[in-house]
């Protein structure tokens, strides 16, 4: 369908040659005055209005007024003589895309209309991601009606709209990128940035640079200026998960921007000044690594303005009815097959079921009964034996053998993530995915017992 253009313009030849050199590629409305094109612009949704500045009546700067009112705004352009175009700069800072001198070069009108209509149309796309962002992150997004999960949700409501930093504390899974994201897509800072850095992902020797970037040659390998998370973020919130991974050095810097609100590139003099709100993550206690020495006091103080801790799933064991057959639509619906029903056995096992992975556990295992029983009724029976409070069987060539004799808690887990490895022919990521865990917390299983990667791969 043909884009619609409304050309206003109180000169018969100019309105009625316009309309002949466009009509071929767009919908063309022509409207004689202000009051004919205010009438046009109620019945009609034009992507486009283009119109003189200079006519009898009112003239073209309360065409552009008006148009830019209406709730599905077109794209403004000005045409105006030579001698007027103080009046245009004056039309584009009111929110005109832009303006032409007359006569009208078809060429660049033909030019500058394509420009136009690519913004508006980048600027739909970007008001229907909002749209979808407050969506996903408004209030109503959390499932579940506990009083521990509604208690979170009412101090989110409380500091979202604040200046306030805010430390969010609570086991791996939780959700606490939820509940930042939540925070700042209901702050007067949605339409900025949400960055997030994983900080446990980073060694100590790249987290500075990719917090506040580095200059040309501050070290081996800088081979060109770069802006950090912090400058990436300005206008907007940058959360910092697993905040208590971060060196001394870094923390040192951290603690600076907090108390001066400015920071310095590696390898750089010149403070830079950014308009950030902080809101930091961490699944370790903080107070505890202070008093071990390993976090620094002071910066512990300036991120724990407002605290929200999250309750892991086995504190708000009533949410999980509701959770399950939220991910269970969910991945029915991504994967286009019918959900599955779990009978109530099935779904006392899992309200009984401890969790340690928390909501992200949860998802996965939602996810997968998706895939492999496809619309049936699942009944306890269908259940990981880890469900049941059975110990899973450990793998051999012959076969799946339970254990009868577990070892202790240390060496059934090793088994349990040596089968998984197996499974997985050594991918890691579908292997933390089958054990319900982070990729993160198995690379620190695995740091923890090195033996045990030394799964083949395929």
């Amino acid at each position: 369908m043909p884009a619609s253009i409304l050309i206003v313009d109180d000169e018969k030849h100019t309105r009625e040659g316009l309309q002949q050199a466009l009509e071929e590629d767009y919908d063309v409305y022509v409207a004689r005055n202000a009051d004919e094109a205010f009438n046009l612009m109620e019945e009609e949704p034009f992507e486009v209005v283009l119109t003189d500045l200079r006519m009898a009546g009112k003239s073209g700067m309360k065409v552009i007024d008006r148009a830019l009112s209406l709730r599905n705004r077109p794209v403004c352009i000005m045409m105006t003589a030579y001698g007027s175009v103080e009046s245009a700069v004056e039309a584009m800072k009111r929110g005109a895309f832009d303006f032409l001198t007359k006569p009208v070069n078809l060429e660049q009108l033909e030019l500058l209309i394509q420009r136009a209509l690519k913004s508006r149309h980048m600027e739909e796309e970007n008001r229907q991601l909002h749209q979808r962002l407050d969506e996903k992150f408004s209030f109503e997004s959390f499932v579940g009606e506990s009083g521990a999960l509604r208690a979170v949700i009412e101090k989110v409501k409380l500091v979202a709209p604040s200046k306030a930093t805010i430390l969010i504390g609570g086991e791996t899974g939780t959700g606490k990128e939820l509940v930042a994201q939540s925070i700042h897509q209901n702050s007067d800072r949605a339409k900025g940035p949400f960055v997030v850095v994983h900080c446990a992902a980073l060694p100590p020797t790249l987290l500075e640079s990719e917090l506040f970037g580095h200059e040309k040659g501050a070290f081996t390998g800088a081979t060109e200026r770069r802006i950090g998370r912090f400058e990436a973020a300005d206008g907007g919130t940058l959360f910092l998960d697993e905040i208590a991974e971060i060196d001394q050095t870094t923390q040192v810097k951290l603690l600076r921007f907090l108390e001066q609100r400015t920071f310095e590139r590696v390898g750089g003099m010149k403070p830079m000044h950014v308009d950030v709100r902080l809101v930091a993550a961490t699944n370790r206690s903080l107070e505890e690594m202070v008093a071990e020495g390993d976090f620094r006091e002071d910066l512990f103080y300036r991120l724990n303005v407002v605290r929200i801790d999250i309750p892991s799933l086995k504190e708000r064991k009533e949410d999980i009815p509701a959770l399950l057959t939220h991910f269970i639509h969910h991945y029915s619906r991504e994967n286009r097959v019918p959900p599955v029903v779990l009978e109530p056995g099935a779904m006392q096992l899992l309200i009984n079921y401890e969790w340690p992975g928390n909501v992200r556990e949860l998802r996965n295992f939602a996810e997968n009964i998706v895939i492999l029983h496809r619309g049936k009724r699942v009944t306890e029976h269908d259940l990981d034996p880890k469900f049941r409070g059975e110990t899973l069987p450990a793998r051999s060539g012959a076969g799946d053998v339970p254990v009868t004799n577990p070892h202790s808690v240390e060496e059934n887990e090793k088994k349990i993530l040596r089968n998984a490895l197996r499974e997985a022919h050594g991918n890691r990521s579908k292997a933390a995915r089958l054990m319900g865990i982070s990729r993160r917390t198995l690379h620190r299983k695995l740091a923890q017992w090195p033996e045990l990667d030394v799964v083949d791969r395929k």
